[in-house]
C-alpha cells in the first residue's frame, strides 16, 4: 500500500502552533517479530484519534510505524530529520523539519512537543531523547509536560533514577499500552 504524497523538504507549517503536538521517541532498528512496529503504529493512531499531531525522527522503524498509524487516523505528522544522514523522510510524514546535527534534532523534537512526549522501547538514541527531556524538565530548562514511557521497557531505569533522585522520578510516567495514553493526553475537542 502506498503512503501519502511525500512532503516538500523544508516546508514547515509549525504544527505546534496549529494543534498540540506529542513527540514520540523510538528506534529505527526493530526486531523481526514486528511487535515494536505494531506498538508504534498503535501509539501514533491513538494520539491522532485523541486529536494530537505526532512528531518523531521521521525515518524508518518505529518512526515510520508511528507516522503511519497517525496518518491513517487522519493525524498531522512531523518528521524532524537530520542532514548528516542520507535517508529520506518516510512516506507518512506531512511536515519535515530538517536540522543540521543530532543535538539540534533532539532539541527541536523537544521544542515542537507542546503537549508532551511518548517514549517507546529503543536503544541509545531513544535513551538520549528520554534523558534530554527528563533532565531539561528536572533543571527547569523545559516546561513540565507529560513524559510517558509505554510498557515496562524503561521501568528499571526509572526506578534507578528514583532511588538516586527521588524528586525527579515524578517527571516520567508509565502507560500500560496505547489505550492508556488518554490518561496523560486528554481527548481534544
Amino acid at each position: 500500500m502506498a503512503g501519502p504524497e511525500r512532503p516538500v523538504p523544508g516546508r514547515q507549517v509549525d504544527a505546534a502552533r496549529v494543534r498540540p503536538t506529542v513527540s514520540v521517541f523510538g528506534s529505527n532498528a526493530v526486531g523481526s517479530d514486528g511487535g515494536a512496529e505494531a506498538l508504534a503504529e498503535a501509539v501514533g493512531r491513538k494520539l491522532a484519534e485523541l486529536g494530537y499531531a505526532v512528531a518523531n525522527g521521521g525515518y524508518g522503524g518505529t518512526m515510520e510505524a508511528g507516522s503511519r498509524g497517525a496518518s491513517q487516523a487522519g493525524g498531522h505528522t512531523i518528521g524532524v530529520t537530520c542532514s548528516v544522514w542520507r535517508a529520506r523522510p518516510n512516506a507518512y510524514i506531512s511536515e519535515v523539519i530538517q536540522t543540521s546535527c543530532l543535538s539540534e534534532r533532539v532539541g527541536r523534537l523537544a521544542e515542537v512537543a507542546s503537549a508532551g512526549f511518548v517514549v517507546l522501547p529503543g536503544g541509545t538514541g531513544t535513551l538520549l531523547e528520554l534523558a534530554w527531556v527528563w533532565e531539561g524538565m528536572a533543571k527547569k530548562f523545559l516546561p513540565r509536560r507529560p513524559v510517558v514511557c509505554v510498557g515496562d521497557f524503561w521501568r528499571a531505569l526509572i526506578d534507578t533514577i528514583a532511588s538516586i533522585r527521588g524528586a525527579h522520578a515524578d517527571i516520567v510516567s508509565i502507560a500500560a499500552g496505547p489505550d492508556d495514553l488518554e490518561r496523560f493526553f486528554p481527548r481534544l475537542g
